[in-house]
């Protein structure tokens, strides 16, 4: 499946798993990592019960929503909830849940 043409193609590194996958289009890290086969810690989608929260080592993502569910000092210190957030870079995630289904 290629993406449309007005959308990046973003990479993920998950550690400290090692896992890797494609983010396309508008989808989210965590819908992203579940077409892949990939499983992350989930639970509400929606960035409220932080099920899903990890470290985001490098890059950037923005949000689907106006203020997920995390402190000033947690965006400070990098955590980022995957279930509402789009890289706009390559990124690398910290998650020590995460595995290959």
């Amino acid at each position: 499946m290629t993406a449309p043409e007005n959308f990046e193609i973003f990479t993920v590194k998950v550690e400290p798993a090692g896992l890797q996958y494609d983010v396309e289009g508008d989808l989210t890290l965590l819908e992203a990592a579940e077409l892949s086969r990939i499983e992350l810690p989930s639970s509400c989608r929606n960035g409220t019960c932080r099920t899903c929260v990890c470290r985001l080592v490098s890059g950037e993502v923005t949000y689907t929503i106006e203020w997920p569910g995390l402190s000033a000092e947690e965006k400070a210190e990098g955590y980022v909830l995957p279930c509402v957030a789009r890289p706009t870079t390559n990124v690398v995630l910290e998650q020590t849940q995460a595995r290959a289904t």
